[in-house]
């Protein structure tokens, strides 16, 4: 049961990616606004006027790109994994845990879009948060996605000892 519970959670973190990337494309504008936002620091007074503020298209297009690109990997990394480890469930435990492998490198790449995205580039270098309007929806959102998906990384990279 715990191996199947194991895989239950990979396919949440997959379900995230892909439904959390998707509304990303779905609303591309809102996605760039965001971004640009983020970089102009036009939501913090006085932001603007900072050295690190910037609107160059470009930064917000990449910066958007990432965090589709990576969402989308970890989505498909995640729901590969999972299919290996529900394939795996009634074999042989090595066998089940090398499947986690690529669940775990899913994970990671979440919590290194996460955390370097939002946390170390929004928050650390833009200073979102000193945004009344960003902080709650991009910080506080990505720092429990980013816990969530890494307490599900570090609960299902645990040893398994059932067959």
């Amino acid at each position: 049961m715990l191996l199947k519970a194991k895989t239950a959670l990979i396919v949440m973190v997959a379900v995230w990616a892909f439904s959390s990337a998707l509304q990303n494309v779905i609303d591309w504008q809102g996605t760039i606004g965001a971004v640009i936002a983020t970089t102009s620091m036009a939501t913090i007074e006085g932001g603007e006027t900072s050295w690190k503020a910037t609107s160059s298209p470009l930064l917000a297009w990449t910066g958007a790109l990432f965090i589709l690109i990576l969402k989308a990997l970890a989505g498909v990394l995640c729901a590969i994994g999972a299919l290996k480890m529900w394939s795996e469930h009634n074999n042989d435990i090595n066998a089940f845990n090398k499947a986690k492998s690529i669940a775990l490198t899913g994970c990671l790449i979440a919590i290194i879009m996460l955390f370097g995205g939002f946390i170390v580039v929004a928050e650390g270098w833009f200073e979102l948060w000193r945004s009344e309007a960003l902080r709650a929806p991009v910080i506080e959102s990505a720092f429990r996605y980013g816990c969530m998906i890494s307490f599900i990384a570090l609960i299902v990279a645990s040893p398994d000892l059932e067959s």
